[in-house]
């Protein structure tokens, strides 16, 4: 039974203690932005202490003590600012006062914006604005899906909710419009958004360039709408929308909250309090209004301790609750609860990798995009955490194993929530920041596929995805010019370099089936960090010499030979032409040794000895890759690839255009042989002072 609201005596030194706090904390830090936790400190407050039943329960249900309590709430601050840091102090996090005073300061637990796996009780990395949007509906997604496959009658194991805080900028920006359109076509009940309706953004007045009606919006998108005209003190309001949007079970929620920026401030209302501190007499008039010390810095009256930690204590307790609980459901249903247990820790099933095919020289060729789905269809009965999707190309990407069911709401007919795999609709950017939000969760593993030139319109979530350690597979087919007729507008030339220079983040681009195997066996044990895997329209011969075992170390020889006059180091579909150009030479009684180097990243990993075999000295080596050839300079000595667009047409022609032949390489080659020759000793290119 829900909970009228009933006013506490706390409530305006709680909600003033955020308030002054936050003028505090970016104060010192002369760095930051005030205005947004003053304007939703009375939501903030009644979100987090006000009880939603006649239990235990509260609209947000977590415990400090353990926040990584799996059926705990989960909140984002996607206009991510010290609001967060305020509440999880005060709640009793592993957040002090003296990690509020280092707010933006160097090591600090309080960076500029919220950063997961950084921070305690810090769900998602938030800060470019949007992003925090999206990942909300992946967190929804998430338990939506695994509640599905889980709860039983009498074991509602899974069950929470999602609140997303977010702004007129993050509305502003095209990742939340495709997020929020696909949670409402998923009926994503257990997502709550509260807007910050304050009409400010770092321009001034959102006058100047966001004048749409954001209620008509979401309620195309078939959102829930409610509306608090007065978010700066109508407590009761504000009790009252959270309440409403928890009754709603088929659509997600945003409730509309008018609040005035900056409020108590001499500039509330002003962009002049959204992103700059705010002046000493300011804090003190503020805070004398509050009936604070005006010359105490990071006042927290005793009563605004005691609520909070009240609230802290029932989370303990639910917790506590749900331990019985899943204990229980460990003897009714035992081998849910096994694998429950597993994938909440993070661990894969025993065994797990001798799925993996395993490919022979006399194998027929295919298209690495091809062996992926091979791959896939292999791991995913074994793998329940694989939840994949594609954006609008499944057919192109084959990320859909077959006899799969879709993620779809049950009345649609179309699939129903247990199912594992997501219709994303043409909405690369939001996928990813989407999939980030399904890792961040926890106990599933989120792949998704488009082309490879179109992960660029998600590089925004890619590189979140690599700071917050998230593990996202990305499935990237049509990887190079071998993609043919669509021409240069799909070809992409630059996007690899761009992949390859995000720091924790592996991008692979597989030369045959074991390659390809190999990368997903590395993909799937790479708990902390996204991978992209690169894969060809165009079909690749299965190669001699090449293992699972020996791709695994991002980058092995292929061919070798004594006494080498060249190396040939390459990646992906062109590794076969860099082995038909070896061919040709070797007729010639020329050596060539030919090495593949499907992942930078991981290669560099390997011990020094190991790199320094691959790619030795005593000959120069020479880079293959129908790409920019950015980035190749730190493996060989002389590069061949693109320096400019593609171009349409069959994928033979357009590689002959370019040059990417065997006989041309071979050509290419002796160039290379015969200007090293008259250099003096050659040295690895991986030999540096630095």
């Amino acid at each position: 039974m829900a909970c009228q609201f009933v006013s506490e005596s706390t409530d305006a030194a709680c909600i003033a203690t955020i308030r002054t706090l936050a003028a505090d904390v970016v104060a010192k830090a002369n760095s930051g932005h005030p205005g947004a936790p003053m304007g939703l400190a009375p939501a903030a407050h009644v979100l987090f202490t006000r009880q939603a039943r006649t239990d235990l329960e509260r609209f947000f249900n977590a415990n400090p003590t353990n926040p990584k309590w799996f059926n705990r709430d989960r909140f984002v601050l996607s206009n991510g600012c010290a609001l967060q840091y305020i509440l999880l102090h005060l709640l009793g996090y592993r957040l002090s006062m003296d990690d509020l005073k280092a707010f933006r300061q160097i090591d600090s637990l309080t960076p500029g914006h919220p950063e997961a796996n950084h921070t305690d009780g810090i769900e998602v990395t938030t800060g470019p604005l949007g992003q925090g949007f999206a990942n909300g509906v992946g967190l929804a997604i998430a338990q939506t899906h695994l509640g599905a496959v889980y709860n039983r009658e009498n074991f509602d194991l899974i069950n929470n909710y999602t609140y997303v805080f977010t702004g007129d900028g993050c509305l502003m920006e095209g990742v939340s419009s495709e997020a929020a359109s696909l949670a409402g076509h998923l009926k994503l009940g257990n997502l709550i958004v509260i807007y910050d309706d304050n009409h400010i953004s770092i321009d001034g007045d959102t006058a100047v360039a966001f004048t749409e009606n954001v209620e008509q919006r979401f309620l195309a998108y078939g959102w829930q709408v409610l509306r608090v005209d007065n978010g700066d003190d109508d407590l009761a309001a504000i009790h009252h929308a959270i309440a409403t949007a928890r009754e709603e079970k088929g659509k997600p929620t945003i409730i509309c909250l008018r609040t005035t920026i900056g409020y108590g401030s001499k500039q509330q209302g002003t962009h002049g309090v959204h992103g700059s501190p705010l002046k000493a007499d300011d804090i003190q008039a503020l805070k004398s209004r509050s009936g604070f010390p005006p010359d105490q810095s990071f006042y927290v009256p005793k009563e605004t301790y005691a609520a909070y930690q009240a609230v802290a204590l029932r989370g303990a307790q639910l917790e506590a609750a749900w331990k019985l609980l899943f204990a229980n459901y460990a003897n009714v249903y035992p081998k849910e609860h096994a694998e429950l247990t597993r994938r909440i820790a993070g661990k894969l099933p025993d065994g797990w990798e001798k799925c993996l095919p395993i490919y022979k020289p006399t194998d027929p060729a295919q298209a690495s995009r091809k062996l992926s789905e091979i791959t896939l269809s292999a791991l995913y009965p074994v793998l329940p955490e694989l939840l994949g999707g594609s954006a609008d190309l499944t057919g192109s990407n084959l990320t859909r194993v077959k006899g799969s069911v879709d993620f779809q709401p049950p009345d649609t007919r179309l699939g129903d929530y247990r199912g594992r795999y997501i219709r994303y609709g043409v909405r690369e950017h939001g996928m990813g920041a989407i999939a980030n939000g399904l890792a961040a969760y926890g106990a599933i593993i989120p792949y998704v596929g488009t082309f490879l030139n179109f992960v660029s319109y998600a590089a925004g979530a890619v590189r979140l995805s690599a700071l917050s350690k998230h593990q996202v597979i990305w499935v990237a087919t049509h990887d190079s010019i071998g993609l043919g007729e669509d021409g240069p507008t799909h070809q992409p030339i630059e996007t690899a370099a761009h992949l390859r220079a995000i720091p924790n983040l592996d991008f692979w681009r597989p030369a045959d089936g074991n390659e390809t195997s190999a990368a997903y066996l590395v993909a799937l044990k790479s708990k902390t960090r996204p991978s992209v895997i690169s894969l060809s329209r165009q079909n690749l011969p299965n190669l001699e010499g090449s293992t699972i075992e020996r791709a695994a170390r991002g980058g092995y020889v292929l061919y070798d030979v004594e006494g080498e006059d060249l190396t040939i180091v390459s990646s992906g579909s062109e590794v076969a032409i860099a082995l038909e150009a070896a061919s040709k030479l070797k007729a010639e009684g020329i050596n060539v040794r030919i090495v593949s180097l499907p992942c930078w990243s991981v290669f560099d990993k390997q011990d020094e000895e190991y790199r320094l075999s691959v790619l030795r000295s005593g000959a120069p080596i020479l880079s293959l890759e129908a790409l920019s050839t950015l980035g190749w300079h730190k493996y060989s000595h002389e590069q061949f690839g693109l320096d400019g667009w593609g171009a349409s047409g069959p994928y033979a022609k357009v590689y002959e255009k370019f040059g990417i032949t065997g006989k041309n390489i071979a050509s290419v080659s002796m160039r290379v042989i015969a200007f090293y020759k008259c250099q003096g000793p050659v040295v690895s290119p991986l030999v540096k002072a630095l």
